[in-house]
């Protein structure tokens, strides 16, 4: 489904992304990992069309992306939950979702309840602008914004970071559910190993802006956690 060959990415003249190539199928649950700044950011950033630059190729079902605009590539059915959660603090809860609804295929305008659903929360605060709610209350904010984008692919930055345990464990389940019973494909940024292992079918881990290892996530040995991912 996804497809990456001799992928760089540029910030500037800087090559932060040096020949990355990495294939995840349709129905996969795909963690990236690695330690910090090593381009994991970098590299769902250069899937968007968010770098200064980017040679090789990324194809989404076969259609080449690297030559297309952001906005073209969301069409195309990439979702993205960035770093930060990207929550518009001034739109209510609402408006927020709304947005999302605007990259989808079948046209904007309308809030599925099955996302709602899927996030009870959201539903009582439809009124209450984003930058009210908490940490864990606009991440799952934001991963609702995205599957509201009816996306092919969705790509999500450290979903888990610093949000509070009984969140995180609700979007742990509810992301798994997504991947296991709906068939959503996921690239997952993340730094939580335990999550990784659990929620994952394949993994890639990044060193220096390259591919250092990968493969299905039952080879993700504590030997390799050891030499790739411990500081």
């Amino acid at each position: 489904m996804l497809e990456l060959a001799n992928v760089d990415g540029f910030y500037g003249r800087s090559r932060a992304l040096q020949s990355v190539s990495m294939t995840v199928e349709k129905g996969d649950f795909f963690s990236v990992l690695g330690r910090n700044g090593v381009g994991k950011t970098t590299l769902l950033r250069t899937m968007l069309g968010l770098m200064s630059r980017t040679s090789g190729s990324i194809k989404l079902d076969g259609e080449e992306l690297v030559a297309k605009p952001t906005h073209e590539r969301a069409l195309a059915g990439l979702g993205y939950v960035p770093q930060g959660r990207g929550v518009l603090p001034g739109f209510t809860v609402r408006e927020n979702l709304m947005v999302g609804t605007f990259a989808a295929r079948g046209g904007g305008g309308r809030i599925a309840e099955w996302v709602l659903d899927l996030f009870p929360i959201l539903k009582e605060f439809l009124n209450r602008r984003g930058g009210n709610l908490s940490g864990g209350q606009q991440q799952q904010l934001a991963i609702a914004r995205a599957l509201l984008s009816e996306p092919k692919v969705m790509l999500l930055d450290e979903p888990t970071e610093g949000i509070q345990p009984n969140i995180v464990e609700q979007i742990e389940d509810v992301l798994i559910d997504l991947n296991r019973k709906q068939g959503l494909t996921i690239v997952l940024v993340e730094q939580n190993i335990a999550f990784a292992r659990r929620a994952s079918k394949h993994f890639a881990i990044l060193n220096r802006g390259s591919v250092a290892v990968g493969g299905a996530i039952t080879e993700l040995s504590d030997d390799l956690i050891h030499k790739h991912l411990v500081v």
